[in-house]
């Protein structure tokens, strides 16, 4: 079974290249409206030091971004949870929140906090910040009462309820979201890029664009795509090791 799942996609994959090279071959189909995957392939390697230097500048950005929301979230998760009226008064903005598309909000972090990174960081950490408070503290919420009953009859305190149950049964809850927020976390730092920035692929996409050199815009996506795959491959590898340590196999 995992074989075919990795050799299903793969093979899918191929034929959809296969068959997107003959047709803009026999279609004669200009580069500024669709390149070929074998000119994105060559424009990929022709460009690879100045794709990995905005790369660079990218990944930097969405890591910090994604461990600053991380934290944020795993804190007001643990709040929301210990305090009900907390988490009454204040869920309901984070749901509000999700409501507002993040580009909107791109124009004001750069008034606010000028065209460096600051205002890329932030458009991540709003974007990765609610899936993983939302599942992290969902996960917090189905802890077993029994089992928290049982330590509380040996006298324990409400922190080590949440260190020696609830915290290593939830988890999981936590991961999942950050894997979520691992997908996103590019695309966030890509997006604050396309409305402001001196480096970054988000700003040589636009950049590229506006020269119709649409073979060079395909090598940045593809170099987005890897990008998310890394920081999620990270993630998974984080998991793993948590779940090692903790002597679990997942």
């Amino acid at each position: 079974m995992k074989k075919k799942t990795l050799v299903y996609p793969l093979v899918t994959f191929i034929i959809v290249l296969v068959i997107w090279e003959i047709l803009v071959s026999i279609g004669g189909i200009p580069l500024y409206i669709l390149p070929a995957p074998s000119k994105i392939m060559k424009t990929l390697f022709e460009n690879r030091s100045i794709l990995a230097m905005h790369g660079v500048v990218t990944l930097t950005e969405a890591t910090i971004g994604l461990v600053i929301a991380s934290v944020l979230a795993f804190g007001m998760a643990l709040i929301m949870d210990a305090s009900q009226t907390i988490k009454f008064s204040i869920y309901p903005h984070f749901v509000v929140s999700q409501t507002i598309p993040v580009m909107i909000l791109g124009p004001l972090f750069s008034i606010w906090l000028g065209f460096g990174m600051a205002p890329k960081i932030v458009m991540v950490i709003l974007m990765c910040f609610f899936p993983m408070v939302v599942s992290f503290s969902d996960a917090l919420g189905k802890v077993e009462v029994a089992q928290l009953n049982l330590l509380k009859t040996f006298g324990a305190s409400k922190g080590q309820l949440y260190r020696l149950v609830k915290i290593p049964a939830a988890i999981g809850g936590f991961f999942s979201g950050l894997r979520v927020a691992a997908t996103y976390c590019i695309g966030g730092a890509i997006v604050g890029e396309w409305l402001n920035a001196s480096a970054g692929l988000g700003y040589y996409m636009i950049r590229v664009k506006n020269g119709y050199m649409l073979d060079k815009v395909f090598a940045c996506v593809v170099v987005i795509i890897l990008l998310s795959l890394f920081m999620n491959g990270v993630v998974k590898l984080l998991e793993k090791l948590v779940y090692l340590k903790r002597g679990k196999r997942i």
